[in-house]
């Protein structure tokens, strides 16, 4: 096989390591993850992360920037697709954004890497995603330069030996792509670790109506058994991850596995928790994406009132806990970390942006799901998904007041809302304004409450 693997100069992913206290030193903290995977003193820990976005690359970065120099001991790279051109528009911001930063200039006048910006800014030179992703720069974060990756543009090479694979695509590729890798996988000894990033979910509607998870589309795709499937997730804007401002996750799954990749993801800065509950994180990872396009629209409509917004956030949460409780049994709460995420993705997300936007009239529906400069809108499938589960008349229960049989969805008319806008574009963003102010509308404790007694759970939703 001829290699895709982009080389840099030999210094080009020198970077200092962070200096932590957190439970031992970097090189212990990665002897310990090399004993579970059964590594040679000659073999290194393969870690690869695929997709490109924001996210997936700023978390293979930490990853770099803190392991990357103990290279006998563990390989990091990074996987997107190829052919990926940057526009005129963003190579001339790349540009500016370069020559604002001292430190980035610097390397790559090291590299001998500057000049084909300078060319891209005159028009002289196209640039490509992966070509910048090796420099350091991520097409939907161009902002924030991270530290340079080993890039990979074949997906063979990339994933067939690795150890860990990461996966940072949306929900809507994580099928198609995984399905793609386990032609790659079917002569493996032993199956890799994977953990996702992905925030959304699908929904299958035949044979039997249930919700689709990142990581049960992996399993399903792969063969690869659920213990060795996680889920990472918390109160992350990615950027601001990047530069250092302190934050928290949970990494969900098997107890095996969880724990000590708790202990060797965590740095100084970012706090990383283990917990079981997978089903929770991941289902609230992409139910906060549908509510943070609504809070997004209060946002822009109302002149961010704090008053407006505070009233949809107790609408919303209390949606959030109904709908888990009819996937899981005890879910876990919504607290901690799973709360925080949830505050900080209708706070500042790409999803409340892209709510702001279409309600200020900024951008429209036709534009699509996917936007330059912030990639995929995720909440958008994921509004189509959950409704289309929930609104179906065979998984009816029982109107706590009105005593007849409804669809749950007639209980969330936020998701009802959201959907006659984005999805059968019945009503304009307005609308979603006249749903927080409906006099019918309960008090949102009711609908937890309600929730909590367990009545409405349906193990078959997740295909339990």
């Amino acid at each position: 096989m001829v290699g895709t693997e982009i080389e840099g100069s030999n210094n080009a992913y020198d970077t200092s390591p962070i200096q932590t206290n957190s439970n031992g030193s970097l090189e212990q903290k990665l002897n310990e993850i090399r004993k579970l995977f059964n590594k040679s003193n000659d073999d290194p820990l393969r870690i690869v992360s695929i997709g490109a976005g924001a996210w997936g690359s700023v978390f293979t970065s930490m990853i770099q920037e803190s392991y990357g120099h103990l290279r006998d001991k563990i390989q990091i790279r990074i996987w997107r697709r190829p052919g990926k051109n940057v526009d005129t528009t963003t190579a001339q911001h790349l540009f500016d954004v370069i020559n604002a930063r001292e430190d980035v200039l610097r390397r790559l006048i090291r590299r001998c890497a500057y000049l084909k910006y300078v060319e891209a800014r005159l028009g002289d030179r196209i640039l490509y995603a992966d070509e910048i992703l090796k420099d350091g720069f991520c097409l939907n974060m161009i902002d924030t330069p991270i530290c340079p990756l080993k890039v990979v543009t074949n997906l063979q090479e990339a994933v067939w030996d690795a150890d860990i694979v990461i996966n940072g695509l949306p929900s809507t590729e994580t099928r198609q792509v995984f399905d793609e890798i386990s032609k790659y996988w079917k002569e493996r000894v032993s199956a890799p670790v994977i953990i996702s990033l992905s925030k959304g979910i699908e929904a299958e509607l035949e044979p039997e109506p249930r919700i689709i998870t990142p990581t049960q589309m992996i399993s399903k795709s792969t063969g690869i058994s659920m213990e060795n499937i996680l889920y990472l997730g918390g109160p992350n804007i990615a950027s601001e991850i990047y530069n250092k401002e302190y934050a928290n996750a949970r990494i969900c799954g098997a107890e095996k596995w969880r724990k000590p990749l708790a202990i060797f993801l965590r740095q100084p800065h970012f706090i990383v928790w283990d917990n079981g509950d997978l089903v929770t994180h991941e289902v609230m990872g992409g139910l906060k994406n549908v509510y943070a396009i609504g809070a997004g629209m209060v946002a822009s409509l109302t002149n961010e009132s704090a008053t407006s917004k505070s009233v949809y956030f107790a609408h919303c949460t209390s949606e959030m806990i109904f709908i888990t409780h009819l996937l899981a049994k005890n879910p876990e709460k919504l607290a901690g970390p799973l709360l925080a995420d949830t505050y900080v993705t209708l706070l500042k997300g790409r999803n409340a942006w892209y709510g702001q936007k279409l309600a200020n009239g900024e951008l429209t529906l036709d534009m699509g799901d996917s936007i330059k400069g912030k990639g995929m809108i995720q909440g958008i499938s994921a509004v189509k998904a959950f409704y289309e589960l929930l609104s179906q008349s065979h998984l009816s229960i029982v109107h706590p007041e009105e005593k007849k049989p409804i669809a749950p969805v007639e209980l969330c008319p936020i998701l009802k809302t959201l959907h006659k806008i984005l999805i059968s574009r019945e009503v304009p963003t307005e609308a979603i304004l006249q749903a927080l102010r409906d006099e019918t509308m309960n008090d949102p404790r009711d609908r937890i409450e309600m929730a909590q007694t367990h009545a409405f759970y349906m193990p078959s939703l997740l295909g339990q």
